[in-house]
């Protein structure tokens, strides 16, 4: 299952509900098929070298083989306190996966993981709160089961000043024209401004930081050479725009800068729990709205079991009209365990059933709502098992210094991984000499 390979992954065009309804195993076998077209030709080599014939006499020699370059792996996440379930199932849970391949298979893949709090400052900020939320968010990220040991690379963005070096010399070749068309901050533009043209008023509200960190988000990934990048939907364009600065900076330069690939990670959408039309949210007031990922088994079983549904006590598959219900589906499908392959004629890989079929089979068996919700509730703590307990663990651990420690050990490796690059770059725009 887990060869050594390397490919270049886009996303399918047009998938199914279906097809993408199951993240951990969309993600697994991408990167499967990532990996399995690095591999190179093993045979005829003797002793990790090639055979050759030199000389008349027909002597064999051992040549050196050219090892195969590793994909490097970048990703982060602000810095926003503990996650919530959404959170979890839309990105996190697919970080440990692709960790617990690279280790399992021993492929040296490089795996940075970012807190990435300086796109936090992109809006006002307390200082105090800031810093506490980064090391919650450290916390969690370890309490899910990154693992440094394990080949996970963690560290705040703020303590590799690689990211922000290259950023400026970034956007000396970025286009701002390309900046304006970037959804979130047309978003931004049309949420301050209510009235068909842009006033003074407005754009001085905006902050240059808002306009520009999609320069910033480019030098995170480009400043490690990252080969892949796992994105949902609504960061492919920012991946895009990464790209685009890697092209401006090489064709203005040299080749030196890589440009990533995607690693699409289909995210479910995780739903309020007192208001299911909107996604589950930090910024929701109510805190029954969420699940944070350290809540305790009872606070999870309180919430489902409180969330908002309807007046029918049937469970049926309509995310239009009974969202609340889907919603419910929805999570105990992304929290179920896999179904292993029954008959002769499906594939031998393991399966995990959609809210579509979880919905007929409650209809089936005459199940109300009530049945529904406990389920849920056992899936989902089955899911969080432990973390509440490592996170606490961790964030207090030898008083708070072991926390600090495992992040000054990830700046560390993330600061030497991201000089090499800066080197070249540097020598590349005049501001260095030769790399040696």
């Amino acid at each position: 299952m887990r060869s050594t390979l390397r490919a270049r992954c886009r996303p399918v065009a047009g998938p199914t509900r279906r097809q993408i309804q199951r993240s951990p195993a969309a993600l697994r076998v991408q990167w499967q098929q990532v990996r399995n077209k690095s591999t190179i030709d093993l045979s005829g080599i003797i002793s990790g070298a090639d055979a050759r014939i030199d000389g008349p006499g027909g002597e064999v020699k051992a040549t050196e083989t050219k090892k195969p370059k590793r994909n490097v792996v970048f990703s982060g996440i602000q810095p926003t306190g503990v996650p919530h379930l959404g959170n979890y199932l839309g990105a996190l849970r697919q970080w440990k996966q692709l960790q617990d391949d690279v280790h399992s298979s021993g492929s040296g893949d490089k795996l940075l993981f970012s807190v990435v709090d300086l796109h936090a400052i992109t809006m006002p900020q307390d200082a105090a709160v800031l810093r506490l939320h980064r090391r919650e968010m450290l916390a969690a990220l370890l309490a899910i089961g990154l693992d440094p040991k394990k080949g996970s690379t963690l560290f705040f963005q703020s303590s590799v000043p690689q990211h922000t070096e290259l950023m400026w010399i970034l956007s000396c070749t970025a286009s701002m024209g390309y900046l304006g068309r970037m959804t979130q901050w047309k978003s931004k533009l049309q949420e301050d401004n209510k009235a068909a043209a842009i006033t003074d008023a407005t754009m001085a509200k905006l902050k240059l930081g808002l306009f520009s960190y999609p320069v910033l988000q480019a030098a995170d990934i480009l400043v490690h050479r990252a080969t892949h990048v796992p994105v949902g939907e609504d960061q492919r364009q920012h991946l895009e725009f990464a790209r685009e600065c890697a092209t401006n900076f090489n064709h203005a330069f040299k080749d030196i800068l890589i440009s990533p690939e995607t690693i699409t990670t289909p995210s479910p959408r995780i739903m309020s729990l007192t208001h299911p039309p909107r996604k589950m949210s930090k910024s929701d007031p109510n805190h029954r709205s969420r699940i944070q990922i350290t809540s305790p088994p009872a606070e999870i079983r309180q919430r489902i079991n409180s969330a908002v549904t309807d007046s029918l006590n049937t469970v049926t598959w309509d995310p239009e009209h009974r969202p609340g219900v889907a919603n419910l589906l929805e999570l105990l499908s992304q929290c179920s365990p896999p179904r292993k392959p029954e008959a002769e004629n499906e594939s031998g890989n393991e399966s995990w059933p959609t809210p579509e079929q979880l919905a007929e089979q409650y209809a089936a068996a005459g199940a109300a709502l009530r049945d529904l919700k406990a389920d849920v509730a056992d899936a989902v703590c089955r899911e969080l098992d432990g973390v509440h307990e490592r996170y606490d663990d961790f964030l207090h651990r030898k008083g708070g210094k072991w926390l600090d420690e495992i992040e000054a050990e990830g700046a560390e490796a993330a600061r030497a991984n991201a000089e090499e690059t800066m080197r070249l770059v540097r020598h590349a725009v005049g501001l260095g000499p030769r790399p040696r």
